[in-house]
C-alpha cells in the first residue's frame, strides 16, 4: 500500500502547498481521499488524474471537496471523452451540495451523476477496491468521517478534521501510519473543531500507531508547521513523527 500527500494545508491553500488531498494505491487500484482547495492542480504532478478508481470525501468543508467540481469537468468533458463513472463515497449531502457549487441540477440528467456513483457514508466497515475501509464520526461541526484502510497487512488511518476524538483513537489503533490533523501549535479555543500537535501526539500514543504524519497545516503562520510539528514531539510520542509534505510518498 502507498500513501501520496497531494495537498495538506488547511482551511485554505498555501503558497507551497494546496489544500487536502492523498492518494492510497495497492493492486493498481487508486483512491483519492479528498479534494480540497487547490488539489486537482497538484494531483496532475504526481498522477494521472483520469486514473482514479474511486474516491472517498471525509466531509464537505470546501478544503476537502470543492475541486470535486473541477474534477467532474475533468472527467466529463475530456478531449477523449466522457470517462467511465466512478463511485464517490462522502456524507450525506454530498452531490447536492457539490452540484450546487458547480451550478447544476443533483439527479439524473446534465449533472454530476453522469461521472460519479454518489455513495452515502455511515459508520462501519466495507470494502473498496482491494482495501477494507472503516469510518467513523469525528468530532467537527459537520458531518465528518475519519477512516482506517487496512491491505497486505498494514494499517493506515486519517482523522480527517477533529477535535479529540476517542473514537479517532479507535480508528488508529496499530496503525502503521496515522495521517492526523495538527492544525495549531497551540491549543484552539473553539472545541470539537482541530487538534494541536500535542494533541496529535497523544491520539498517537493512546492509539498505539507506528508513525505519525501531522496534516492540515495552518498556511497563515510562516513557522506554525515547525511550531505544531514541536509540540508534537513535545507529546511523549517514541515513534517517528514527520510534517506532511506535497509529493510525499510513504510505503506501508
Amino acid at each position: 500500500m502507498r500513501v501520496t500527500i497531494i495537498g495538506c494545508s488547511g482551511s485554505f491553500p498555501g503558497p507551497e502547498n494546496a489544500a487536502s488531498c492523498y492518494l492510497v494505491e495497492a493492486e493498481g487500484f487508486t483512491l483519492m481521499i479528498d479534494l480540497g482547495s487547490g488539489a486537482l492542480g497538484a494531483l496532475a504532478r504526481y498522477h494521472d488524474v483520469h486514473d482514479i478508481d474511486a474516491i472517498y470525501i471525509s466531509h464537505l468543508h470546501y478544503d476537502h471537496c470543492i475541486d470535486l467540481c473541477g474534477y467532474w469537468v475533468a472527467r466529463r468533458f475530456g478531449p477523449e471523452g466522457m470517462m467511465p463513472k466512478i463511485p464517490v463515497y462522502g456524507p450525506a449531502d454530498t452531490e447536492a451540495q457539490l452540484a450546487r457549487a458547480c451550478n447544476l441540477s443533483p439527479g439524473p440528467g446534465i449533472g454530476m451523476q453522469e461521472s460519479f456513483d454518489f455513495q452515502t457514508l455511515t459508520p462501519g466497515s466495507f470494502d473498496i477496491g482491494p482495501f477494507a475501509v472503516t469510518t467513523a464520526r469525528m468530532n467537527h461541526p459537520t458531518e465528518t468521517f475519519g477512516l482506517r484502510i487496512e491491505q497486505g497487512g498494514a494499517a493506515f488511518a486519517y482523522s480527517a478534521d477533529t477535535g479529540e476524538s476517542d473514537t479517532l483513537v479507535r480508528l488508529a489503533d496499530q496503525a502503521d501510519m496515522f495521517l492526523c490533523e495538527a492544525s495549531w501549535s497551540e491549543r484552539c479555543l473553539t472545541p470539537d473543531l482541530h487538534l494541536t500537535g500535542r494533541e496529535a501526539g497523544e491520539h498517537a500514543i493512546r492509539a498505539g500507531a507506528d508513525k505519525l504524519v501531522l496534516t492540515h497545516l495552518i498556511p497563515w503562520e510562516t513557522d506554525g508547521p515547525q511550531r505544531t510539528l514541536t509540540a508534537a514531539k513535545e507529546s511523549g510520542f517514541s515513534g517517528d513523527i514527520t510534517l506532511a509534505r506535497e509529493g510525499d510518498r510513504y510505503v506501508l
